[in-house]
């Protein structure tokens, strides 16, 4: 009897050591590094119930959905309402065009949506529901209000990561969107027009689908007069910074208005496909054309500004051009009517290194068939540097297969991720100035930029107290990326006034003062 009662002690107590140890594995496992790790542990304690057989019934995918979805209210303050680029309409106005009513830019608060991805407080949303904004407020479905920190903004993506302090959410379950299928019912869920939680259905329309939306919010498209001038005077074309943005969204006809930016998409399963974030329309509303990022590239986004607070992209290194039936641009010799055409390749790229070449047409990237930019660029954009990628390519009439070792951006941008060793002084302004490196670009979520290194008393930016350490991103309306660059633009006045853009770690800063 001794012995029996002896062996069951043992037992329990090795029972009983092996729950305490799995306790702590599972609570040290809480604080998984990537949102892939946290999702799965949360989403392994807590199954999704839902489950569709195909008929049009979403009850369940809402229920499963909306708690997790949560409203964002942000503030500007009073000075970045000339700026016009902050609110959830601006976007989605860009892309209205003229034929639309005009909307107030830039208003003092404006509102989007967040999708829930962690239990532990981080929301992916959209760049422009966040950008500028002085205050981020998230509304949680139980009517909390709580301040958020923006962790990472990626303006190339047009996505954002944002988080509250905040412990056991409800967490939306991110899906595969490669296997979403054009025809597959969506669900949009929601803030907009600043009405409580809103559940739309619809198709998937499309899928890579690029409305050139990103490009333009990334690089302007004001060509100035004097830059007009010399491209009469001399057919050089106006230098613009590299277009790095990626557009590979999923096309849905389920109802987006503004507000709906930075919530979620999600299939009949209840799982996130992606990021709602632009609609087309002459009305300014649903006219059943919205856009969504998939959630595979947003993983890969939020996962980077986790582990290293910015973006770390691979660059094939190659200028392209997609083909089709169409005539084709002069200079492009090849009778195929689909593929990428390489009509340039970036020297010491990652491309020339592999062995590609001009002329070359890119038809397939890892098995994949490739007939336009989005295909490529959504892909490539999920990787780092370091990632092999392998691209079949037809030259002289034979497919090749050639691996591709990706690059980083200083592989395209040879000054990417170094800034001037000297300062260089613009008198006019009575300051010096560096370029802005890459990983303070990054870190801020800003695509150009130059660094003020001292102010001289009694000078112009003494006077309208800009301080050492502001980056300045445009002067009168361009970006600047060099001393050059401020040069050339400050001559570009309005009315007698220079104008310009700015931003620290506390904001976005926009002043003018009367040009010298």
């Amino acid at each position: 009897m001794k012995k029996i009662l002896g062996i069951t002690v043992l037992a329990a107590f090795i029972g009983g050591a092996a729950a305490i140890g799995g306790y702590k594995l599972f609570e040290r496992n809480q604080t998984g590094s990537t949102i892939s790790e946290k999702q799965n542990l949360y989403f392994a304690n807590n199954p999704l119930k839902v489950t569709s057989a195909g008929a049009a019934d979403f009850t369940q995918a809402a229920a499963a959905v909306a708690p997790g979805v949560v409203h964002i209210k942000t503030t500007y303050s009073t000075s970045d309402k000339s700026q016009g680029s902050s609110s959830p309409f601006d976007m989605m106005e860009d892309f209205f065009g003229g034929g639309g009513r005009q909307m107030q830019r830039q208003p003092r608060a404006a509102s989007g949506s967040g999708v829930i991805i962690s239990q532990d407080g981080y929301i992916v949303t959209n760049n422009h529901v966040v950008e500028n904004a002085e205050k981020v407020e998230v509304v949680l479905t139980d009517r909390r209000k709580v301040e958020a920190k923006v962790i990472g903004r990626d303006p190339n993506t047009d996505l954002a990561l944002i988080k509250v302090n905040a412990t056991g959410l409800p967490v939306v379950k991110m899906g595969n969107s490669d296997n979403v299928q054009v025809g597959e019912w969506v669900l949009a869920v929601g803030f907009p027009l600043d009405l409580q939680t809103t559940v739309t259905a619809g198709i998937v329309s499309a899928k890579n689908r690029s409305i050139g939306i990103i490009g333009r919010e990334q690089q302007g498209n004001e060509i100035t007069e004097e830059e007009y001038r010399e491209y009469q005077r001399t057919g050089k074309r106006p230098e613009r910074p590299a277009n790095t943005s990626i557009e590979s969204f999923i096309q849905t006809d389920a109802a987006i208005n503004p507000g709906n930016s930075g919530g979620a998409l999600v299939n009949a399963n209840g799982e996130l496909v992606g990021i709602n974030s632009a609609i087309a329309s002459q009305s300014g509303y649903n006219q059943g054309y919205g856009f969504a990022i998939p959630v595979n590239l947003a993983r890969k986004i939020v996962d980077d500004f986790m582990k290293y607070g910015s973006v770390k992209r691979g660059y094939i290194g190659v200028n392209f051009v997609p083909l089709s039936g169409d005539e084709k641009p002069e200079g492009i010799k090849t009778s195929e009517v689909s593929g990428l055409y390489v009509n340039d390749v970036v020297a010491k790229g990652a491309a020339e290194a592999a062995g590609l070449k001009s002329g070359d047409v890119i038809k397939k990237v890892d098995g994949i068939v490739i007939n336009d930019s989005p295909d490529l660029q959504e892909r490539v954009g999920r990787l780092n540097p370091g990632d092999k990628v392998k691209l079949t390519v037809l030259r002289d009439g034979a497919l090749k297969d050639y691996t591709v070792t990706l690059k980083g951006e200083a592989s395209i941008n040879p000054n990417a991720n170094t800034a001037a060793t000297k300062s260089v002084e613009v008198s006019k302004l009575g300051a010096t100035f560096v370029p802005a490196t890459l990983a303070q670009k990054s870190k801020l979520g800003i695509n150009s930029g130059v660094v003020v290194t001292s102010v001289t008393t009694g000078k112009a930016f003494d006077n309208i107290g800009v301080e050492k350490g502001l980056i300045i991103t445009k002067v009168n309306g361009q970006p600047v990326n060099s001393v050059t660059d401020v040069q050339k633009a400050l001559p570009q006045t309005r009315n007698g006034m220079v104008y310009m853009s700015g931003v620290t770690g506390q904001g976005t800063f926009n002043f003018s003062f009367p040009a010298q």
